[in-house]
């Protein structure tokens, strides 16, 4: 499959200190591509850089052949490229079911002049939205917490509510950002598996920011190790894992330590 994110060449830097230097990469479509390496390694610098939260100090971020550098997220939202986030950013007083709903754009009822003149077209794409939202909380196995306030969700449901946003929208390329961090195991396979059937039943092409190297072994080929802001190696993770240069960079020469880093 062709890369549908290209990474060339980009650096940043914060004040003297170069988070990423030099990074190259590539996402094939149609994968779920793992990112990992010891903490200050640029993993979230990059992934902020590709998002859109700020742009590259060098170098050049493509999304389907198509120049992306320092494009706004909003703009990246509308181009199908779409970012969750460790910590969940749900509204909070709303329903799990209204989170979902407020997400798709350019919302008929948004517009106060269509709202008053024609409500019918209004209802009839809420009614369209709903059962959108219905849908994808199926999906996820949300459907028993549809009309509970997001903000009384466990850890594990927030992610997949997450998830279950980028549902909503036409998003191609989803950015993955440590899916595992406050999520309990069983909710963690649920996560996994969503994942999964999104990739393999819907297309969705997934990059991956992970510590718990099991679920990256589990879910992820191939595996990218950035280290000191940059590319460090590409491959598999039973691979990479009996890499004694990866073993020192990521863990400072403790192999003991590759089966659960922390």
């Amino acid at each position: 499959m062709p890369p549908c994110l290209e990474v060339e060449n980009i650096s940043k830097s914060f004040g003297g200190v170069k988070a990423v230097q030099g990074c190259t990469l590539s996402v094939e479509a149609g994968s779920v591509t793992g990112l990992i390496g010891p903490n200050g390694a640029g993993k979230t610098t990059l992934f902020n850089m590709v998002a859109g939260a700020f742009p590259p100090d060098s170098g050049s971020i493509r999304l389907f052949g198509r120049d992306i550098t320092g494009r706004p997220a909003h703009e990246l939202f509308h181009m199908g490229l779409v970012r969750t986030f460790q910590i969940a950013h749900e509204f909070s007083t709303m329903s799990a079911l209204e989170n979902l709903m407020v997400v798709p754009p350019q919302q008929s009822g948004e517009n106060l002049r269509t709202a008053w003149l024609k409500p019918g077209l209004v209802q009839r794409e809420e009614k369209r939205v709903r059962a959108r939202a219905e849908e994808v909380l199926d999906f996820l196995g949300l459907s028993h917490v549809r009309d509970e306030p997001a903000g009384n969700l466990s850890g594990g449901q927030k992610k997949l509510l997450e998830l279950g946003r980028t549902m909503m929208t036409d998003a191609r390329v989803v950015l993955l950002d440590e899916i595992a961090a406050g999520v309990n195991r069983t909710l963690l396979k649920s996560l996994t598996e969503a994942i999964r059937r999104l990739n393999r039943e819907k297309g969705y092409t997934f990059f991956v920011i992970e510590h718990d190297m099991d679920l990256i072994a589990e879910l992820c080929d191939p595996v990218i190790v950035m280290a000191q802001g940059s590319v460090m190696r590409v491959g598999r993770m039973e691979e990479l894992r009996e890499d004694p240069e990866i073993i020192e960079a990521y863990f400072g020469g403790a192999p003991a330590q590759v089966e659960a880093p922390q």
